[in-house]
């Protein structure tokens, strides 16, 4: 049978804030009850926002609670015969592992938005979730709760700069997301690709992946790349101000491509016309 006791240390792995009074939005209607439910009549929730479980963090996770047991209580809610997982489905996936028959619980009586929000909340507070995962978190509570960045920031115990960061992940392009997940890449790391060109992100990604480039980096080929494309188009409008200039010249078409200069005639007409106001300058 799984020991109960605290283990120093273990607060990082199971927080404990979220059986604070403090934290629940409900706490003025909301009634609670600690029971040892059965895991098999513990679900999770369909929505909550978080998919993604480090199966290696799940295992380590699940060692603990073989040597030390749950040591801080999931939060659920029930309905029917089933209780629905409203904080901490990684704690009650970790023990399903351990094989544990029973997790301890505290049952909220909480509607469907509060639980939704204390699901969101509960999430963006973990240092564990990926950047995308937290920023989908926030729109989520912008988008159903109608509440601002600054609010968003004192229920999630960040700054409002940072919650304004890690929302703009999101603008970043898909691949470049999936990736971001995939290899577990730093916010920091990869925000200076929010403004690139899918060209440039197709070029740094792989150095980013491959050879572990640090933010820095990535900044500062985002901005010689930023730099090259700006002198190239300078040139490119050059060159069209030069191709009228000979196009008025010589009544021929002219394309301008790096080091080489191309007339193109329509008629045979043309074509004489042009090689006799060539002929001229010799």
């Amino acid at each position: 049978m799984a020991k109960r006791g605290l283990g120093r240390g273990f607060e990082s792995l199971i927080p404990t804030e979220l059986v604070e009074d403090g934290f629940d939005p409900t706490r003025d209607e909301d009634t609670k009850v600690l029971k040892e439910l059965k895991i098999d009549q513990v679900e999770r929730d369909p929505n909550q926002p978080r998919k993604d479980f480090d199966p290696e963090a799940l295992q380590e996770l699940a060692d603990s609670i073989k040597e030390h047991g749950v040591l801080s209580p999931i939060v659920v809610v029930k309905e029917g015969k089933k209780h629905i997982i409203i904080a901490g489905e990684r704690r009650w996936r970790a023990a399903k592992i351990a094989g544990l028959e029973t997790i301890p619980a505290i049952i909220r009586t909480a509607d469907a938005q509060n639980r939704l929000e204390l699901s969101i909340i509960e999430n963006a507070q973990r240092e564990d979730l990926n950047a995308v995962e937290l920023a989908t978190a926030y729109v989520k509570l912008k988008n159903e709760f109608n509440m601002s960045n600054a609010d968003i920031a004192k229920r999630v115990g960040k700054a409002e700069t940072t919650v304004v960061n890690t929302i703009r992940i999101l603008k970043l392009p898909e691949k470049a997301k999936k990736a971001m997940q995939k290899h577990k890449l730093s916010e920091g790391v990869m925000r200076p690709l929010i403004m690139a060109s899918p060209e440039v992100v197709d070029k740094v990604l792989p150095k980013i992946v491959k050879e572990d480039w640090n933010a820095r980096q990535v900044e500062r080929y985002v901005s010689q790349s930023k730099k090259h494309n700006s002198i190239q188009a300078v040139k490119i409008r050059t060159h069209i101000k030069q191709e009228e200039k000979l196009n008025k010249k010589y009544g021929a078409k002219v394309k301008i491509n790096k080091t080489t200069v191309t007339f193109s005639c329509k008629t045979e007409e043309e074509l004489n016309t042009l090689l006799e106001k060539l002929e001229q300058k010799f």
